[in-house]
């Protein structure tokens, strides 16, 4: 069952032997109910903006060829070096909230006319000064040059983030794919559910009640409730991002 915003407000409030809020009295909460009510979503954002990267966080479904192609595809066009990252978003603050540079892919798979072999492989990230200093005057020439285009190997940012670069310029339509994640959506209706599971709703809880603390001036209240979050962060983004390889974690062998 799903974590509401009125179940993440009342666990706390009645933590503190407070009067807890109903469905129907939730969205006039006034004084220290509403204090409590409004540290869900701070919480909620707060982990956002430590892991930005946590799966459900995720832009869309990762890739129907294969999940490790990522949750977003481009295709490229022959002679063009850059690329916006999100095709519908015109200003920065409806960008993806987090681009994991490292995971980029290229393919001709689904490409139209082309067959196999096909190319797939992933990219390497090359930072913007690397490219200026190993890179640019020949990709310049490239600029003006279509015998120079080619299948890429690295993928660059852009100085404002919102676009990425190919190296070399792609001959021909490849199709890019990466991992975008979004922030998430404010709670608003007391009924609206936590973009996490329900296994991780301490977590939140636990940043919930470090504010609270806080705002009681009980200082060795908040740091106990800042531990409990920094651990269960912690456990979550293990469990979640970094799982450890069984090999590395019992002495039998496999192959």
């Amino acid at each position: 069952m799903a974590t509401t915003y009125l179940d993440l407000t009342n666990e706390v409030l009645r933590e503190l032997n407070e009067i807890p809020l109903t469905a129907a009295n939730f969205a006039d909460a006034t004084g220290f109910q509403k204090f409590v009510k409004d540290t869900v979503n701070k919480s909620i954002f707060d982990i956002a903006n430590e892991e930005p990267q946590l799966p459900f966080f995720s832009a869309g479904v990762s890739g129907s060829t294969d999940p490790f192609y990522g949750n977003v595809t481009v295709a490229t066009v022959a002679g063009q070096r850059f690329y916006t990252l999100k095709a519908d978003s015109s200003i920065i603050t409806t960008d993806y909230a987090s681009i994991d540079w490292d995971d980029f892919y290229v393919t001709t798979i689904n490409v139209s006319g082309e067959t196999a072999p096909y190319v797939s492989k992933g990219l390497r990230f090359l930072t913007l000064d690397d490219w200026k200093r190993y890179y640019r005057d020949s990709e310049n020439e490239d600029d003006a040059n279509s015998q120079n285009y080619g299948e890429p190997k690295f993928v660059i940012k852009s100085p404002d983030s919102r676009k990425f670069g190919l190296s070399p310029i792609p001959d021909k339509v490849y199709n890019v794919h990466f991992y975008a994640f979004v922030r998430p959506t404010a709670l608003s209706a007391y009924d609206d559910t936590m973009v996490l599971p329900e296994q991780y709703s301490n977590i939140v809880t636990a940043r919930m009640r470090y504010y609270v603390w806080q705002f009681k001036e009980s200082p060795q209240q908040a740091a106990f409730a800042l531990d409990d979050y920094k651990k269960g962060l912690k456990y979550m983004k293990s469990n979640l991002m970094n799982p450890t390889p069984k090999y590395m974690t019992d002495d039998r062998r496999y192959f």
